[in-house]
């Protein structure tokens, strides 16, 4: 079928509008009509090849709510006319050795896939590469399989539920699924834009103390108090940001520090930032970092180091269950909406989110 979809052809340049051919469904796919689309970093990242340099043409945007048209024939769990969020992050087979011990994120057969030869080609016949794998959200159409979606209830409105597919999981999951906050202990997070907002207010509902926001802008800060930070660090004004951490939080340094923003400096600061057995949980990343000063002399009192991948989230299970507690006011969605654009205007969306100080800037298909 042929549909609307904005492309990347060249690094560094805006999205060219056009009418590409989108394949049939297979068996075990989803055909879902786009109803919205946020626009997150790593899509940005994705078009200036700041997450590596892939065959273009390509498409992105991986936040993605819509309706399911059509279904393969193996598919179960959803039916037409279903409200559905697109994720990439797959359910669990349930039967491997990760699924089995509780880690579906880890599952052997359905993994995380991105960069990979997409589901639409363009006018000269040319595969157009999907730059967060199986989901495309900047078409008015996307094929995913049917692992990659999760139902929502019909009146949820539909953009907030795409924000939930990454941004709200990405950050509220790795603090409660990854790093698994204890109450009264205390957490840095480093960067307050979408996801570094969504850890902020997970901290909150954990009972974490004090929840320390660092970041460059002092509006993006005053926002974040508004999600539940305790204490504010401008870390273009404080001299020492490790110090003024260390300060706030008695003297031992943060025991959860989320990183939510690239950059190997700002993690390496983050991490030196950790108590004597913290731990880091690293989400924000660009290519070509490299951990190349790090010592094994800084981990022996156990301090920990690691990663989070859409919050490690089970996607079936929790995002139902982030819905019901914004639907019983304990979780903030409607404030991560910074503005409302038309499909056709997605460049000028990109453009505002660049300036620095949006949250997230929403795609309406309807």
């Amino acid at each position: 079928m042929k549909v609307k979809a904005a492309i990347t052809y060249e690094y560094h340049q805006p999205l060219v509008m056009e009418e590409v051919e989108l394949d049939t469904p297979g068996d075990n796919d989803v055909l879902i009509r786009i109803a919205a689309t946020g626009i997150c970093h790593s899509d940005v990242h994705c078009m200036h090849g700041e997450h590596g340099i892939h065959p273009l043409p390509a498409i992105g945007g991986h936040e993605v709510c819509g309706y399911v048209e059509k279904t393969g024939r193996n598919v179960s769990y959803v039916k037409a006319g279903d409200k559905v969020i697109a994720t990439i992050m797959p359910v669990g087979c349930g039967h491997c050795y990760y699924c089995i011990i509780g880690a579906p994120g880890q599952c052997e057969v359905n993994r995380i896939a991105l960069f990979i030869p997409g589901r639409y080609t363009n006018k000269a016949g040319k595969r157009i590469t999907q730059f967060e794998g199986y989901v495309a959200g900047f078409a008015e159409y996307t094929v995913v399989p049917e692992v990659n979606v999760v139902k929502v209830p019909q009146d949820f409105p539909v953009d907030l539920a795409a924000l939930i597919s990454c941004g709200v999981v990405s950050g509220f999951g790795a603090i409660l699924y990854r790093a698994k906050v204890q109450p009264n202990r205390s957490v840095a997070v480093i960067g307050t834009g979408g996801v570094g907002l969504n850890a902020i207010q997970g901290a909150k509902y954990v009972g974490a103390y004090p929840i320390i926001a660092i970041d460059i802008l002092d509006s993006k800060l005053e926002m974040a108090m508004a999600f539940g930070a305790t204490h504010t660090v401008n870390s273009k004004k404080v001299k020492d940001v490790k110090a003024e951490v260390r300060k706030l939080t008695y003297g031992r340094g943060a025991d959860y520090v989320i990183q939510a923003v690239a950059g190997i400096e700002l993690l390496r600061q983050g991490f030196l930032m950790s108590a004597a057995a913290g731990t880091t949980v690293v989400i924000g990343h660009g290519t070509g970092e490299k951990l190349d000063a790090w010592t094994p002399t800084e981990f022996c009192l156990g301090r920990t180091l690691t990663g989070s991948a859409i919050g490690a989230v089970r996607s079936r299970l929790d995002i139902p269950r982030i819905i019901e507690l914004y639907q019983a006011g304990r979780l903030k969605l409607d404030e991560l909406v910074s503005g409302h654009f038309k499909f056709d205007h997605i460049n000028e969306a990109i453009q505002s989110m660049e300036k620095g100080d949006v949250i997230r800037n929403v795609l309406m298909f309807e």
